[in-house]
């Protein structure tokens, strides 16, 4: 099987880098020449902005990946099934406050009185109409089944939203990951550069072993990490193929992108938004609908209920009636109403009380709900918070960095330094750059938590 790659143009990842250290948002949709690391350039092609496909390779954008997933998840088409499964069991009671007709036959033999085990006469052919008028504890049980109905379309929004969530989490590290690999083999340049000095030094008596081993140690380090990078590259690779509904054979190419920086609002204000959009919320107050439902149809259970019903049946008379019964008639039709006046229904009283529980139950689980979904909201506001001075605090280490490369760039140009410690210095810039990936990604994730838990993940990728 051929190992499919992933890749993340290195126009991308100059053009993430001057955006996120400058602390602005990245657009979606960019195209440009760039100055790529080494000093080469790099042509970012529409094609990756717009989601094109190109022989084997297929440019997504966050956007279209995420369009991608929501079209072809198999949790989505389950989901969706889920939902036509409970809406049609939900018809199963209204359609006993509809016509039914049905058509039969109860021919035999007959020896006695003419009568078939449930009671009616035989025929050889009947048909009968039945349709309830009014009937309470039926019409409860039916409403309770259209609101569950319409709690599994919620259901369905949250199965959407996860898909969102980890289609976006996916495409974002694997871009994180791929500008990582791109620094950790520069990394490994750096640390063959400073072996290389390392052990020239040892040679001529000027560095102890020790110095030696430890530049090895740098090396084969960074070789690890490379190795474990690669590993997660092909995890996440597979993962969006599964999930967009890819080849095995199709290459991934995604862009650096921010998610939107409106998505985000005060705290007061993203609470009220989570109390009317938050899945969990909607749920909980669909089955306490639903509930109140049910109770309110078994407490109206000590009332009459009504049935429409009507009979056409053909007799034969080789069924003796004529010996029973004072004249025969072949065709006879029947048509009425039934009516049922309950005096003492022990049942009923039971269906009330278990309704009444049920429908405690459904409040408290509201409730608790409710408090709970505040304090996610808060919570997770604070995680974002932090997300965001630990992303500045990284921003700055990097800045500080480069900033010493080019202090000690401007002294080996003197020759006040030497080639070990310019190195050593890119080796550090490396690892801070890799710390502000890190602490970007994460802010990321801290970001998509809370608009999954207010319900505002539309905003990714309208």
């Amino acid at each position: 099987m051929r190992r499919t790659t992933v890749t993340l143009s290195s126009a991308g990842f100059a053009l993430l880098a001057g955006a996120l250290l400058s602390g602005a948002t990245v657009p979606a949709q960019t195209v440009g020449v760039l100055q790529a690391p080494g000093g080469q350039t790099a042509t970012q092609p529409s094609a990756a902005a717009a989601g094109g496909q190109q022989g084997g390779r297929v440019a997504l954008t966050l956007k279209s990946a995420i369009e991608m997933a929501l079209r072809n998840s198999k949790d989505i088409q389950i989901a969706k099934l889920q939902a036509s499964m409970a809406q049609h069991a939900s018809q199963v009671s209204k359609a006993l406050f509809l016509p039914n007709v049905y058509a039969g036959s109860g021919a035999g033999y007959t020896y006695g009185i003419p009568e078939t085990p449930g009671g009616r006469a035989p025929s050889l052919f009947s048909l009968t109409y039945t349709e309830e008028v009014f009937n309470e504890p039926l019409k409860g049980q039916g409403k309770e089944l259209e609101e569950q109905a319409r709690s599994q379309r919620i259901v369905l929004e949250d199965v959407k939203n996860s898909v969102i969530v980890r289609t976006a989490m996916a495409y974002l590290e694997l871009g994180k990951v791929r500008h990582s690999l791109e620094l950790l083999r520069a990394e490994q340049e750096s640390a063959d550069k400073i072996l290389q000095v390392t052990q020239e030094r040892q040679g001529e008596g000027y560095e102890l072993p020790v110095e030696v081993t430890k530049a090895q140690l740098t090396k084969a380090q960074v070789t690890q990490r490379v190795l474990q990078l690669e590993g997660r590259e092909d995890e996440l690779e597979v993962f969006l193929q599964g999930q967009l509904g890819l080849g095995q054979e199709q290459a991934i190419e995604v862009t650096p992108e921010e998610l939107p920086g409106e998505a985000e609002q005060e705290g007061a204000n993203l609470i009220a938004v989570a109390m009317q959009n938050n899945v969990g919320l909607l749920l909980a107050e669909s089955d306490v609908r639903a509930k109140q439902f049910r109770l309110k149809g078994e407490k109206r259970g000590n009332l009459p209920t009504l049935e429409a019903v009507s009979t056409y049946s053909v007799l034969a008379s080789f069924n003796n009636y004529s010996e029973f019964y004072k004249k025969f008639q072949r065709n006879n039709f029947n048509a009425g109403v039934q009516v049922q006046v309950p005096i003492f229904s022990a049942k009923t009283r039971e269906d009330i009380g278990l309704a009444q529980i049920n429908l405690q139950t459904a409040q408290a689980t509201l409730a608790s709900k409710k408090t709970q979904v505040s304090a996610e909201v808060r919570q997770k506001t604070r995680h974002l918070r932090e997300r965001d001075a630990a992303k500045e605090v990284a921003r700055l280490e990097l800045q500080l960095a480069q900033q010493n490369i080019g202090v000690l760039q401007t002294q080996f140009g003197e020759g006040k330094v030497n080639l070990r410690e310019l190195e050593r210095a890119r080796l550090e810039e490396s690892e801070k750059w890799m710390a502000f990936l890190d602490a970007n990604f994460q802010r990321q994730q801290a970001q998509l938590d809370l608009l999954k838990t207010a319900g505002q993940l539309d905003k990714v990728w309208q």
